[in-house]
C-alpha cells in the first residue's frame, strides 16, 4: 500500500479576539509577526469561533478590558470544549484592590496578561507562553497523533530525534521497516510507516495482538509508575526532565532491587562469593562443558525406625537440650551426643514447644516419623549442608519467632509454616552451589531450567516424601484450603533462600517496613503495617534469610566451627570443578591459597551487616548484633595478621 503519512504543522498558530484594534493589539501583532508565528484577528465572538474551528489554534488571546462588547469567558469555554488549547486573557491595569482571577481560570483560561502595549513586553510573553505550556500541549498532541497513527498501522513504529537517534521503540518485528517519527523544529511532524514485501495475514493478527496490548487498560504498579513519570516529565524544566530519564531507565529493568555489581574489583572473595551464590553460573560458560550426573535415589525408608518421643529422649540428649530457647545454644554439643540426628531431637522439642501437632490435628509419632524421613534425606557427608545446618536454622527460626514484634506480626499459621520451611529448607542437598549444578548441565538443573535449581528441589521434595507415606503426612488431617495455604508459605520460605533475589528480598523489608515503622513509632500505631497480608510475607522471607545465614552472629566458637565447614564445602567444589573440566565459579575458595579471615570478612560486609541491622531494628537483637561485631573483629585481626586460617597459631 505504499508509505504513510501524518503531518500536522508546527507553526505556532495566534487568534486574537479584540473587540477593537487599539496599541495593544497592535503590540500583540507585531510580537507574533517577529516570532514568526501565525496570527488571526477577530472582532466578534462568532467570528472568532468560525475562525477557530477552521484553524484550531494552539493559543487565543481574548481582551477581556471591555466586556461590554462579548462574553470572553463564554467564549473560552467554547474553544476549550473543542480541542486542546491554552487561553489567555487581557485585563485592564488594576485600579483599585485586585480582584480574584478563580472565576476566569474556572471558565478555562490558563494565563493572565495585564495591559502593556510595549511591544517587547508582548514578544516576551508570547515565548513564553510557546517554551512553557504550548511545548506541553505539542507533545500531548504529538503523542495522540502517533497513537491514532498506531491504530491504523500495522508495521513497526520508532521514533527519533532530529538526528536520527530513537527514543522509543514501540514494537518490533524483525521482518518489517522501521517506521519514523521525525520531530523538525521549523516544518511539520511526519509519523511514516513503511509497509514491508511479503506481509500475511499471520504477522497481520500479531501487530493486531500487539496494538491490543498496548491500548490494555489493566496496569502493572511499575507501568503505573512510569506513566505517572512520563506526564511529570511533560512540564518539568529540563534538568529534572533529564534526571527523570535516568529514573525512567533504572526503573526499566528487571533486577529494581540487586545492586550492580562490579563495584568491588579489589575484592576477589567478594566477587566470588557474589559470582558463586547470586548467578546461575552460565555467565562463566565458555563452550560445550556441560556433563550429566548421575541421579541419585532419595531415602525413603520402606520400615520407619521407631518413633521417637519426647519421653525417651535419652537424659544425655535432653540435657543437652535444656537452653534450646537460647541464642548461645550449642548445636555442635547436640550434633555429637545424638552422633549426628540433631535434627529429630531439636525439632520433637521446638514443635512440641510451639504446639504443631495441636495446630496440624497429626499425632505425635506422625511428627516424630516426618521428621526422621527428612533427616533421613540430608547428607551427613556434606561438611555444612547436613542436618546439622537445619537443625541450626531450625533453632534459629523458633528464636526469632519469640520475639515481641515478630509475634505481634505473624499468625499461628505463619509460625508452623516458618518451623517446617527450616527443617526442610536444604533437604538433599548435593554440597555444590547453583552455579555449580547449572555448569555441569545436572538433572536438576535441567528440571528447574536454570533458575532456583536447588531451592526449588528443596521444596518439591519436601512435598514428595510428606505426602508419599500417611506414616509421616503431617498435613493429613487439615483442611484443604488451610493446607494449601500453609503449603503456599512452606514454598515461599524455601525459596526466599535463594541468594539470587537477596538485595531485593531485604530492601523490601527495608522500604516496606523498617521505614514505615519508624515514621508511625512516634504515634504508637503499627498494627497496619505489622499485619497487613503483604509484610507478613516479607517478614516471614526475611526471619528465614536471617535464620539461614545467621553464623557470624553466632558465638564465637560456633561462628568459627561454621566458618570451617562452609570453607570445606566450597574447597570440595573447586576440587571437582578443576577435576572435571568445569568452570571455576569461586577461584579464590582453593585450599592451597584460600584466605578464610578474608571470606568471612567479605561474607559479613556484602551480605551480612545490612540484613542484621534491618532485622534487627524490627525485631530487636542486641545479643546478635554484639556477637557479629565481636566476630567481624577477631576476622579482622587475623587478616591484619595475614593468618588464613580459623584460629590464630598457638604461642
Amino acid at each position: 500500500s505504499g508509505p504513510q503519512y501524518l503531518f500536522f504543522s508546527l507553526f505556532l498558530q495566534v487568534l486574537l479576539v479584540f473587540a477593537k484594534e487599539d496599541s495593544q493589539s497592535n503590540g500583540f501583532c507585531w510580537a507574533c509577526e517577529k516570532a514568526n508565528f501565525r496570527c488571526s484577528m477577530a472582532r466578534t465572538p462568532e467570528s472568532a469561533l468560525e475562525c477557530f474551528l477552521e484553524k484550531h489554534h494552539d493559543l487565543i488571546i481574548i481582551d477581556h478590558r471591555h466586556s461590554r462588547h462579548f462574553d470572553a469567558e463564554a467564549l473560552c469555554r467554547i474553544c476549550h470544549d473543542s480541542v486542546w488549547v491554552l487561553t489567555s486573557f487581557l485585563t485592564s491595569r488594576p485600579d483599585r484592590e485586585e480582584a480574584s482571577v478563580m472565576p476566569l481560570i474556572n471558565a478555562g483560561f490558563n494565563r493572565r496578561y495585564v495591559e502593556n502595549a510595549n511591544m517587547m513586553a508582548c514578544y516576551n510573553e508570547l515565548l513564553q507562553l510557546e517554551h512553557g505550556e504550548v511545548r506541553s500541549q505539542f507533545k500531548l498532541r504529538a503523542g495522540n497523533a502517533i497513537f491514532t497513527a498506531m491504530e491504523q498501522s500495522q508495521e513497526a513504529i520508532e521514533i527519533t530525534s532530529e538526528d536520527q537517534v530513537i527514543q522509543v521503540s514501540v514494537f518490533f518485528s524483525p521482518d518489517i521497516q522501521s517506521s519514523k517519527y521525525k520531530d523538525r523544529r521549523k516544518g511539520s511532524l511526519d509519523v511514516r510507516s513503511t509497509t514491508s514485501r511479503g506481509s500475511d495475514g499471520s504477522s497481520q493478527r500479531r501487530h493486531s495482538s500487539m496494538a491490543r496490548i498496548h491500548s490494555m487498560t489493566i496496569e502493572a504498579p511499575i507501568t503505573k509508575v512510569i506513566n505517572i513519570i512520563n506526564a511529570a516529565q511533560e512540564s518539568s524544566p529540563m534538568p529534572v526532565a533529564e534526571a527523570l530519564d535516568r529514573v525512567l531507565e533504572i526503573l526499566r529493568t528487571t533486577e529494581l532491587y540487586s545492586p550492580q555489581l562490579g563495584t568491588k574489583d579489589e575484592d576477589p572473595h567478594t566477587n566470588d562469593l557474589v559470582g558463586g551464590l547470586m548467578t546461575d553460573g552460565l555467565r562463566r560458560l565458555s563452550g560445550n562443558e556441560y556433563i550429566f550426573s548421575t541421579k541419585q535415589p532419595h531415602h525413603i525408608p520402606g520400615q520407619l525406625t521407631t518413633p521417637l518421643s519426647l519421653n525417651d529422649i535419652p537424659p544425655r540428649i535432653a540435657q543437652t537440650m535444656e537452653n534450646e530457647d537460647s541464642w548461645d545454644f550449642d548445636i555442635f554439643n547436640l550434633e555429637a551426643a545424638t552422633m549426628k540426628q540433631p535434627l529429630t531431637y531439636l525439632g520433637l522439642k521446638i514443635f512440641s514447644r510451639f504446639g504443631v501437632c495441636e495446630f496440624l490435628n497429626c499425632p505425635e509419632a506422625t511428627l516424630r516419623s516426618w521428621l526422621q524421613v527428612i533427616e533421613a534425606n540430608y547428607h551427613s557427608s556434606n561438611s555444612y549442608h547436613n542436618s546439622s545446618h537445619a537443625a541450626d536454622v531450625l533453632h534459629a527460626t523458633a528464636y526469632f519467632l519469640c520475639k515481641e514484634r515478630v509475634k505481634q506480626s505473624l499468625d499461628p499459621i505463619d509460625e508452623v509454616a516458618a518451623l517446617i520451611a527450616a527443617t526442610v529448607h536444604d533437604v538433599d542437598h548435593p554440597g555444590r552451589t547453583n552455579s555449580f549444578l547449572c555448569n555441569a548441565g545436572s538433572e536438576l538443573a535441567i528440571l528447574y531450567n536454570d533458575t532456583a535449581v536447588l531451592e526449588s528441589h528443596h521444596a518439591a521434595l519436601a512435598f514428595q516424601i510428606t505426602t508419599r507415606d500417611d506414616k509421616c503426612n503431617i498435613f493429613k488431617n487439615i483442611e484443604r484450603n488451610e493446607y494449601r495455604t500453609l503449603r503456599q508459605a512452606i514454598i515461599d520460605m524455601v525459596l526466599a533462600t535463594e541468594m539470587t533475589k537477596h538485595f531485593e528480598h531485604v530492601n523490601k523489608f527495608v522500604n516496606s517496613i523498617n521505614k514505615p515503622l519508624a515514621a508511625l513509632e512516634e504515634n504508637g500505631c503499627t498494627c497496619t503495617i505489622l499485619t497487613s497480608p503483604e509484610n507478613r510475607i516479607l517478614v516471614k522471607r526475611m526471619l528465614i534469610k536471617c535464620a539461614d545465614i545467621s553464623n557470624p552472629c553466632r558465638a564465637l566458637e560456633l561462628c568459627i566451627e561454621w566458618a570451617g565447614r562452609i570453607s570445606e564445602e566450597y574447597f570440595a567444589q573447586t576440587d571437582e570443578e578443576k577435576r572435571q573440566g568445569l568452570p571455576v565459579v569461586m577461584p579464590v575458595f582453593d585450599r592451597k591459597t584460600c584466605s578464610i579471615p578474608k571470606s568471612q570478612i567479605s561474607f559479613i560486609d556484602y551480605f551480612i551487616t545490612d540484613m542484621f541491622d534491618a532485622w534487627d531494628a524490627f525485631a530487636d537483637l542486641p545479643n546478635l548484633m554484639q556477637h557479629l561485631d565481636n566476630n567481624f573483629k577477631y576476622w579482622k585481626g587475623l587478616d591484619e595478621k595475614k593468618l588464613h586460617n580459623l584460629r590464630p597459631p598457638p604461642e
